[in-house]
């Protein structure tokens, strides 16, 4: 895994990483290695998915400071 690489382009790895194992055609050794690898890419992108939490958290906090918890509605497109 990269330094510092892109909540996408972990994810993308951890999808081949899925097909790799789903195949069967690893080793026993190579499962292993792949899988502690995807571990540390879920880890990488549940830490990413937080801090955008967090981070959507900061911006919809009202003017006291109390984020609401409405759900997320996507507005109608101008056409």
């Amino acid at each position: 895994m990269a330094n510092k690489q892109s909540f996408e382009e972990a994810f993308s790895s951890l999808e081949n990483i899925v097909e790799r194992m789903e195949s069967g055609e690893l080793s026993l050794d190579e499962s292993l290695a792949s899988f502690e690898e995807a571990i540390k890419l879920v880890k990488f992108c549940n830490s990413e998915l937080d801090q955008a939490e967090q981070k959507v958290r900061i911006l919809t906090a009202g003017a006291d400071g109390v984020v609401s918890d409405e759900p997320f509605v996507k507005s109608e497109d101008a056409t």
